[in-house]
């Protein structure tokens, strides 16, 4: 397999340098990857910390299986819980307060590859998007259901697509939109060429038909909420996210809730991924990581 094709987990390195405190200063508790996806951040962490519990959540049911399999070696010290990140409170209950939480935000290379996923906009597949199989909504309700106004308002909110008018008259003329591979040529010619960027024309548009299946803003800001409640004094939180909405959202809680003192920020300012990596790993490009330690003062709101 190539390295265009492998998974690589993104800002492992930086990632496992602000989640895990130094032995001495790490508190009592367990571990919570939010996105357990191909296990490469619950790798790390299983390797590094010994005797703790960690605990991974995923609503797409595949990546947690391939994580059963990779880590039937650490028995009891790994659970695992199918649902959003917005139910960490369902999925660690009985744990006791956490010593570390992380998510990264971004899609696998396993979800982009399987057309059967709908994810990609160079694949013929169906439109789906769905991470999670079980639930109803699927993009095909916003691509060929929607109206014109709530599509571009859609598309300029979620994805900042400055064509989004220009987009929605296309899609809504086009309809029934087929597939993955209709909707990116409808995109594709509704998008003067003199106007185009580096990015193929569809990619906001998938990215934000994917985060309005999701409900992602809405995971984001329950686990966003849910964490400082979480935590034990001492305990980090780590947050990947690759698109600045996604960061916005994460920067003003953490600067928020460190301004009352219940954060401490270990990143004054966004960490981004090295020359190396992204060399290594194009995907990797966009990543932003933004990391808090909870302090000891109590948590009111």
């Amino acid at each position: 397999m190539s390295s265009a094709q492998q998974h690589f987990p993104v800002m492992a390195d930086e990632m496992e340098q602000y989640l895990l405190a130094p032995e001495s200063q790490r508190p009592e508790g367990a571990y919570c990857d939010c996105t357990a996806g191909s296990g490469g951040y619950a790798h790390r962490i299983l390797s590094r910390v010994a005797r703790r519990t960690l605990v991974l959540i995923d609503r797409d049911r595949a990546a947690l299986d391939r994580c059963r399999r990779r880590f039937t070696g650490f028995g009891d010290r790994v659970r695992y819980f199918h649902g959003g990140f917005s139910r960490i409170g369902d999925a660690v209950s009985g744990s006791g307060p956490l010593a570390g939480i992380v998510a990264d935000l971004g899609l696998s290379l396993k979800q982009i590859n399987d057309p059967g996923r709908g994810f990609s906009l160079r694949l013929d597949g169906p439109l789906d998007m769905r991470f999670d199989s079980t639930q109803a909504s699927r993009a095909e309700d916003f691509v060929n259901r929607g109206s014109e106004s709530e599509l571009a308002d859609l598309l300029y909110r979620l994805a900042d697509e400055h064509h989004s008018r220009r987009i929605a008259r296309a899609i809504v003329r086009a309809r029934p939109i087929r597939n993955t591979l209709h909707l990116a040529e409808t995109v594709s010619a509704a998008v003067p060429r003199r106007q185009r960027s580096r990015i193929h024309p569809a990619t906001k548009t998938f990215q934000a038909l994917r985060m309005a299946v999701n409900d992602e803003p809405g995971e984001l800001a329950r686990l966003l909420d849910a964490a400082p409640r979480l935590l034990a004094p001492g305990g980090r939180f780590v947050v990947v996210s690759f698109h600045s909405g996604e960061d916005r959202m994460v920067k003003h809680s953490f600067r928020s809730q460190a301004g009352t003192g219940v954060y401490r920020l270990m990143t004054r300012r966004v960490v981004r991924p090295s020359a190396t990596e992204v060399d290594l790993n194009p995907p990797s490009r966009s990543a932003r990581l933004r990391a808090v330690c909870r302090t000891r003062q109590e948590f009111t709101q």
